[in-house]
């Protein structure tokens, strides 16, 4: 009886092997097996006869990234406006009297629906009075929306966060800290000390059992600060390697590195960006997106020994106020993780999406990010439908440029 049973549950297991084998999508990344998940551990806890092997499917991580989130001048005063409404009394100069809603309204359930959302928010805290471009300075409450939005991470290390020298990079530091004693959002690409640069570089989240580090660094900064202390993550070579090695030693399953770079304004990446990945890539990173340029770039996959890295080159912006149209046409980037029983993590291929910045009085009364795939077709929905035309050329025309589809 005993051995029959043996044989019966050999069989079972064979046959769960030739599955698995047959359901492999071979255009899935298979990321390295750095530690073994809790799954394969809490799974044969159960007694043998209990598992129920065919109804089992792996869990998913989800992902989810946009890209430069601005502080134009005009951004703000709708804001204020916006606020106004309920509040004549607002004043200008006041943290709490700007209200950013409709910002990311349409985006609001897929964020929140998300295990991780990341985004950069390229300006930084330096308290009134608050200035758009050329040199930011944002209120408190923008970031407050961006967390009560659903987003974990907040990325700092881009050419404008020290645009108001160290007092504002502190000040910054000082916000997003207090945040993060408020919320489970996290920030990172600045620091207040070594130590602070250390534990933030890579800054390591976890999210259902899978440890992820991520790499936040710039090309450099538009003014510059006069102290070592607080600082911004810069690109360096040494540095990166330094942090990736911090990664691994630390356990992480999946390291992200995300760069910001490139030429502004250039639909393609430049050779400096496409070297610097492969470097990344051959040291052990898994997955690359990158901002700056203000539009979207070109994706390409870099082949290493043992895996595929997926290279987002830049994914434009989030929300801003340029005039551009191809700035005003971004992306996001869902990519999302396959936790297996085994222990092992599979990289799904990663999804970007295409979105359309509209400016107030196009679809809300202010700022509104949307996705062109829902809207493609609506034009009789809009308040200016001519932006929808704007809205279907350009992105006919990015399409071309950057072969995404």
């Amino acid at each position: 009886m005993y051995v029959s049973l043996h044989i019966v549950i050999l069989r079972r297991l064979i046959l769960i092997a030739i599955l698995a084998v047959l359901a492999l999508d071979t255009t899935a990344q298979r990321l390295p097996r750095r530690r073994d998940t809790l799954g394969i551990r809490t799974y044969l806890k159960k007694p043998l006869g209990e598992i129920d092997f065919f109804s089992h499917r792996p869990d998913t991580l989800s992902l989810f990234f946009l890209g430069d989130v601005m502080s134009h001048g005009a951004m703000m005063k709708s804001a204020f406006s916006e606020y106004r409404k309920s509040h004549p009394e607002a004043r200008s100069d006041r943290h709490e009297c700007y209200k950013y809603d409709s910002f990311f309204s349409r985006l609001q359930n897929q964020i929140a629906s998300v295990d991780v959302a990341i985004c950069n928010m390229e300006f930084p805290l330096a308290g009134p009075p608050f200035s758009g471009y050329p040199s930011f300075s944002g209120p408190d409450s923008y970031l407050d929306y961006l967390e009560k939005t659903g987003f974990d991470v907040i990325l700092l290390a881009n050419n404008h966060i020290l645009d108001k020298g160290d007092a504002g990079l502190e000040r910054t530091i000082r916000v997003c800290n207090d945040l993060e004693n408020r919320t489970k959002a996290r920030y990172t690409g600045v620091f207040s000390n070594s130590e602070d640069r250390d534990s933030r570089y890579p800054l390591i989240i976890e999210s259902r059992g899978v440890r992820i580090a991520i790499l936040n660094f710039t090309y450099g900064t538009n003014s510059g600060g006069k102290k070592a202390f607080p600082g911004v993550n810069r690109i360096s070579r040494d540095e990166i390697k330094r942090a990736i090695q911090r990664a691994k030693e630390r356990d992480c399953d999946i390291i992200i590195a995300l760069p910001h770079w490139g030429n502004e304004y250039q639909m393609t990446h430049s050779p400096y960006q496409e070297e610097l990945a492969r470097y990344m890539a051959k040291e052990g990173v898994d997955l690359i997106v990158g901002a700056h340029p203000h539009v979207a770039q070109d994706i390409m996959r870099i082949k290493t020994q043992d895996k595929e890295v997926p290279v987002i080159y830049s994914l434009g912006n989030a929300v801003s106020n340029q005039n551009d149209l191809i700035a005003r046409l971004e992306l996001s980037l869902t990519v999302k993780i396959a936790l297996h029983r085994n222990g092992n993590l599979e990289m799904l291929p990663p999804k970007p999406e295409f979105l359309w910045c509209t400016k107030p009085g196009t679809v809300d009364d202010s700022y509104c990010v949307v996705r062109v795939k829902d809207e493609a077709g609506r034009k009789d929905k809009w308040r200016n439908p001519a932006d929808h035309d704007k809205m279907m050329a350009t992105y006919q025309k990015v399409k071309k440029a950057t072969n995404i589809q």
